[in-house]
């Protein structure tokens, strides 16, 4: 019943980051991704909120999660659920598509939970073949895994219904949010700065994003900080770089969003070889 978790990146798939875990009582906070989250339930029932849609994952069940679309996770029994995970980021999933000659630049699930007994027996021999650092088989089970998903499962990423002078007042919004993680504006200075009313721009934004402004930015900080460990910096420096009030801030929100600590990601994702990380 204990939770445990493994993060590395992929030994053969760039880009791409992997993640072996048990979790029965962690619970990950409102975020998103700016790659794929694709995984297999190994046992157990995984509860998720996407984009206001409550959905249940049980075991032998394929999970897809689309970059930037906001989703949550829990037990969804009193056992919890253990997984296998891959973020491949857009760019691999879209150049595999490219291949394909699929007409569509970025691929889009709109099932979030499918039962596909091929699809999930090949995401386990891939992960596990990551796992114990078989390259050439990694890297090969991977991108077919990839490859079958976008056939069987994509489409082109829809619309998002909101209105033109909208979205682009959310992308002025979102392109300072990225230049102002350590001193934010508030949100009556971001609308102003965008040149939008604040009650209208925090709809738009959330209807566009799926989060309000404030919860956006800390996952941007969030995601900006898994970079700067990445380089090297100390959890304690990288909390200071990305506005998190101390190292203890970033770690609470560090593991909401990605389900390790920072220096546990630190120590297994830094190198591209498979690491253990210590039990939560």
């Amino acid at each position: 019943m204990k939770e445990q978790a493994r993060f590395w990146r992929h030994p053969a798939v760039p880009e791409t980051d992997l993640l072996k875990a048990r979790y029965v009582t962690h619970r990950f906070s409102r975020h998103v991704h700016d790659g794929y989250a694709i995984g297999l339930i190994v046992s157990g029932v995984e509860e998720f909120d996407y984009r206001g849609t409550l959905h249940r994952a049980g075991a032998g069940e394929v999970v897809l999660v689309n970059p930037d679309s906001v989703h949550t996770g829990q037990a969804g029994t009193p056992g919890g659920w253990a997984y296998r995970m891959l973020y491949p980021s857009i760019d691999a999933v879209a150049g595999i598509a490219a291949d394909l000659g699929v007409p569509y630049a970025t691929p889009h699930f709109p099932e979030q939970v499918v039962r596909d007994e091929e699809v999930a027996a090949l995401l386990g021999r891939a992960h596990l073949a990551a796992e114990r650092g078989d390259a050439l088989a990694a890297s090969t089970l991977s991108r077919t895994l990839f490859a079958r998903l976008i056939t069987r499962y994509a489409t082109p990423r829809p619309a998002t219904g909101v209105p033109a002078e909208g979205g682009r007042a959310v992308r002025a919004a979102l392109d300072l949010l990225h230049h102002s993680l350590v001193d934010p504006p508030t949100l009556d200075d971001l609308a102003e700065a965008v040149g939008a009313r604040p009650f209208a721009l925090l709809r738009a934004f959330k209807a566009e994003t799926g989060l309000p402004p404030h919860a956006y930015l800390t996952s941007l900080r969030v995601r900006r900080a898994r970079h700067l460990l990445l380089s090297g910096l100390r959890p304690a420096q990288v909390a200071a770089e990305v506005g998190f009030t101390d190292q203890a801030h970033l770690s609470r929100h560090f593991k909401r969003v990605v389900g390790v600590p920072p220096a546990a990601y630190q120590r297994a994702a830094g190198t591209y070889k498979t690491g253990d990380l210590p039990r939560s």
